[in-house]
């Protein structure tokens, strides 16, 4: 029984850890699957109203495992279409669609798709001595995972195309003055930081941070127009919803809000 997954329950939120720490969290087949199985089961927990995605050990995620799923063998070359569309592909959709905000603290290396389920939280903390690498060249592949979607739009083009063919890594304070993340913090309190956001994610309004993660899924391809009816309408959802309502209450009686799940 492997617990290359372990997962933390904690009052209103999970912390998800990549526990193969021998190996950086290096992914494969089965450790995938279970992390998928794992945001599932946060996403269909009503009590569950963030999450915090995480590595254990020296890093946060060293990509792809270079093992069994993609060694060349006496059938032949391994099918890494299927391998990215199955696994890597489904994680960081699940990410991007979850009802839930989700942080990610990376702890140190973020290399090939271990940088873009990092990438597809919604906000990323990193240690100043975290890595992130498009190792994906170094091999003799390209960027899957989102990293030419998350990259481009993150960073740019020119700086999307030079970590791309160059292979490069990138330290967590360099991320973060590219606008690549969030923050980038000292090592020794990036856990501490990273729990005390989830837990203020998981006591704000569940259905405007939805909301919010569904606009900014849109913003990219929507033109102004569109983005704008897209915000009357979400509004107009919020402003009937049990939060606001909170919100608006709290705010005159001078409180806190306690808002529903």
């Amino acid at each position: 029984m492997t617990d290359d997954i372990r997962v933390e329950p904690h009052d209103g939120w999970r912390k998800i850890l990549l526990n193969a720490p021998a190996r950086l969290n290096a992914v494969n087949a089965g450790m995938l699957t279970r992390l998928l199985v794992a945001l599932d089961a946060a996403e269909a927990d009503p009590a569950c109203r963030a999450l915090l995605l995480t590595g254990e050990g020296r890093g946060f995620c060293a990509g792809q495992e270079l093992g069994p799923d993609v060694t060349p063998g006496p059938n032949g070359p391994p099918d890494l279409e299927a391998l990215a569309g199955t696994y890597h592909h489904e994680v960081v959709r699940r990410l991007r669609a979850s009802r839930l905000p989700v942080v990610c603290a990376v702890n140190g290396v973020a290399a090939g798709a271990g940088a873009s389920f990092a990438l597809a939280c919604d906000i990323v903390l990193a240690a100043k001595t975290a890595r992130f690498v498009q190792a994906f060249v170094k091999i003799g592949l390209v960027p899957d995972s989102g990293a030419s979607f998350f990259l481009v739009r993150t960073i740019g083009e020119a700086r999307a195309r030079a970590l791309a063919m160059l292979g490069d890594a990138i330290d967590g304070e360099t991320a973060a003055s590219w606008g690549m993340i969030w923050k980038a913090v000292e090592p020794d309190v990036l856990q501490a930081e990273a729990e005390a956001m989830t837990k203020q994610l998981a006591s704000g309004p569940s259905s405007s941070l939805a909301a919010m993660k569904t606009m900014f899924a849109a913003a990219p391809t929507n033109d102004l127009h569109t983005q704008l009816d897209l915000e009357a309408r979400l509004q107009g959802e919020a402003g009937r919803g049990a939060a606001f309502a909170e919100g608006v209450r709290a705010f005159q009686e001078k409180r806190p809000p306690v808002f529903p799940a």
